[in-house]
Order: C-alpha cells, then structure tokens, then sequence
C-alpha cells in the first residue's frame, strides 16, 4: 500500500483494458458489485489498482513529476481556451502518462472489461481497436463484439466531430493530437456498459493508429458537455448531471464514487456553472474571492473575472493535481498565507512550490469564496507533507508564465473528499463535505 504521502499522479480518469495477467493480479476482495448508476472510484496506486507500480518514487519524485505534468495539463487546457483543438507540447512529454483515478466499465458484445479514467475537461471518447499501429499491446477486439459498427460519412454523429473528417469508403475517418501525439481513428459504436446501466450504440473513436506518448494507453472517456461526450450521449438516462466523490490521498483503498444521473444529495450548496460558448466543455465557476484565516485577499478584480472572450476566469478540472492561479491572485494568496506564519518559520522552496517550511507551527485555513458557496479547505486540501523528512508545502502555484495565463483552475487535491455536483441543465456547480472512502 502507498505511504499517504507518496502523492502520485494526475486525476485524470483514462481507459484501460485489463489484460489476463492484469485482471489476475487484482484481490478479488477489490471487485465490489456496482449498482444503479453509482460506480467504483479507484485511485491508479490502490491495492485493488492493476496499474500500482512495484516500486514506488520518493516524495520528491512523486511531486516534481506531478508539478511537470500538471504544466503540460496547464497548456493543454489554454490551447482549449484560446479556442485551438491542437494542443503542442514541445516538451515532448504525455500530458496523461498514467491515470490517477479509474472506474469499470464494459465494452461490447459480449462485453470486454475495461477500466475507464474520465476527464471532466474533455468531450473525446477513444478506444485503441485491434489491429491499431502504435497502440498498447492491449486493445478492443472490435471483430469479437456483435454490437459493433463503424459509422460512415452520411451518419450525423460524423458532423460532430470537432476535428478534421475524412471519407473512406466504409468509414468516418478523423484525425486530431493529443499533448505531442497524433491519433488516427474511425468513428464507431458499441453498447457501453456503466455499473448496470446498459448504454446501446454508443459512439466512440476507434483508434487505428498513434505516434507520440502522449495518448492514454488504452483510451479517454470525456464527461465535458460537447456533442459526443457522455452527457450528451445519454441525455435520456442521465439528463446531463453527475457527481464524484475523490478520496484523499491518505484513505487506505483509495477508493470513491462517480455518480450519474438527476439523483444525487440534497444537502449541497450551489454556485452557478459558468459557460464558454467557444470552450462550452469546461466548467466555469464564479469565484469572487480567496479569503486566509481571516482575511480576505486583496486580489485585482481582473484576476478573477470570467470573460468569454479570451477564456478567463476559474475552472473545476478533474485533470489538474494542483490548483494553479493566475499569478497576481496567487502572490497575494501566497504572501498573506507567509504573513500569517509568522517571522519564525523559514521559507523554503521544492520545485515548483515556493512556500514551504521544515517545522510548521500554526497554519492558517484557506477558503474559496464562490457565489453562493464558501469552500474551506481541510489542510490535507492544501498542504503537502514528506513522509521521510519534515518539509511541508503550500500545494498550490502560479500558471506558467510560459502559457495563456489566464486561467484559474481547481484541482483534485483541492477537490477531495467533498462530493461535486455537476448539473448542466440547471447551470449548477454542488458541493458538499463527503468521506470519500
């Protein structure tokens, strides 16, 4: 079992298919029966995780490869602000190298088990198939499901495709990138199965050929609000709302939930979810303010206004392990934070996070001041302890200078253990203080 401190990578739920060997390394203990809409939620390091490393990193490892990938993420998401469906990384480096949070599901008929990471900032569903060129060994058997079908040129599904179409003569062919790779694939269908909850014809991207180590190994599941999402595929069952549930780093399974569908907690309380017209897939929220201790912080109005026009303002995204602010509300955050430490804790720095100390003494809560919602943060939401030595860390940083720098955005270790709401009929963003365990 993972140290509650080796804080490993990116929530970013991503698809996978269990191989032979992998599905018989899972405790059978860990197979927990789903039902209605709800299902399992399991961080990529639980014991009952397939994809668990043997060997895990140090705790400074585990944060600067999190901070690297959360800069990637960061670029990804700007490209998508600034309205550009292609997101360069020139780095080189996978912007999804590996899911943090998974969830079961079933493909086909008769249905082939998978283990799907979902991105709440993304709308594409992907699939490698057999046959695919650059793919992971382990992919769909498109041939062995007798619900498959590829969709042609003539289907509507091929006029929603946000990326470049192409016609073959059986297929509705599309290419597009993710991070540094490049993904050829044939729009297709299948029945998706999610707890018990049967989804006929479902459309999906399967995937032929990739370049690049950037493409979650075995496929993406988008819960964004475009026309091929998952909320917008199952209107009629789901009526566009969800719920998840992320567990703390610290909890022993790793283990929380994602709900679909209208029925969910009725002790929440709402802010509006906020829209986009040309990123209409992110969730906008309205935060008003960031208050530490005490003091609400003095951050230029500027900082935190949504504007449609160039994509500014604050996002919920279930990809980011870090909250990054723009970096005006960050250093008035920051320093306030310092100030309230007082003279005689010594500043030090780990990576990317600047305000870290050896010996802690008094620290000060944190809240995020949205409309209608005031969100304080447990400190495990907010600081970061080494499990071998005594060094603790403000879990938070500025965007990169070296992106469009307008974004705020709520990440996972914020998010944990509160259930959010995602309700897009009703433009409402619900939180509410839940054991995600």
């Amino acid at each position: 079992m993972t140290t509650p401190n080796s804080f490993l990578p990116i929530l970013l739920f991503t698809a996978f298919l269990l191989s032979p060997s992998q599905a018989s390394n899972i405790d059978p203990k860990c197979d927990v029966p789903e039902s209605g809409s709800t299902l399992q939620v399991l961080h990529v390091n639980s014991p009952c995780s397939p994809f668990r490393p043997q060997k895990q990193p140090s705790w400074e490892e585990s944060v600067l490869k999190m901070q690297s990938d959360d800069t990637t993420r960061l670029l990804f998401l700007s490209n998508l602000v600034a309205g550009r469906s292609v997101a360069p990384v020139a780095s080189g480096r996978g912007i999804l190298q590996t899911p943090t949070y998974i969830v079961r599901a079933r493909v086909g008929t008769p249905p082939q088990t998978f283990l799907m990471a979902v991105d709440n900032s993304n709308d594409a569903a992907w699939l490698p198939c057999s046959g695919c060129t650059g793919c992971a060994s382990t992919t769909f058997a498109s041939d062995k499901s007798a619900s498959f079908k590829t969709l042609g040129c003539k289907a509507s599904q091929c006029k929603q495709v946000a990326h470049q179409t192409t016609c073959t003569a059986t297929a509705c062919s599309f290419n597009t990138t993710y991070g540094s790779s490049s993904i050829a694939a044939n729009l297709s269908q299948d029945s998706l199965k999610l707890a018990t909850d049967v989804i006929p014809g479902y459309t999906f991207g399967c995937i032929q050929k990739t370049t690049g180590g950037s493409v979650p190994p075995q496929g993406l599941l988008g819960l964004g609000r475009g026309p091929l999402s998952l909320l917008s595929q199952t209107q009629s069952l789901y009526r566009s709302t969800f719920s998840y549930c992320l567990p703390s780093f610290k909890s022993l399974n790793f283990s929380g939930s994602l709900r679909l569908g209208p029925v969910q907690p009725v002790r929440m309380k709402f802010t509006q979810l906020l829209r986009n017209p040309s990123r209409s897939s992110l969730y906008y929220v309205n935060l008003v303010a960031i208050k530490v201790g005490r003091k609400i912080v003095d951050i230029p109005a500027s900082a935190l206004a949504f504007d449609a026009t160039n994509g500014a303002g604050t996002i919920i995204d279930s990809g980011t392990v870090f909250t990054r602010l723009v970096e005006p509300a960050y250093i008035a955050v920051r320093n306030e934070f310092r100030r309230r430490m007082g003279k005689a804790a010594v500043v030090s720095s780990l990576g990317g996070f600047d305000t870290c100390y050896s010996v802690p003494i008094t620290i000060p809560t944190i809240t995020f001041m949205f409309k209608g919602i005031n969100m304080t943060l447990p400190q495990d939401n907010f600081l970061i302890h080494s499990a071998s030595s005594s060094i603790t860390c403000l879990a938070m940083a500025a965007s990169p200078n070296n992106v469009n720098s307008v974004l705020n955005v709520i990440a996972s270790m914020q998010q944990q253990n509160l259930r959010v709401l995602f309700d897009v009929p009703n433009s409402k963003l619900g939180m509410a203080r839940e054991t995600c365990t």
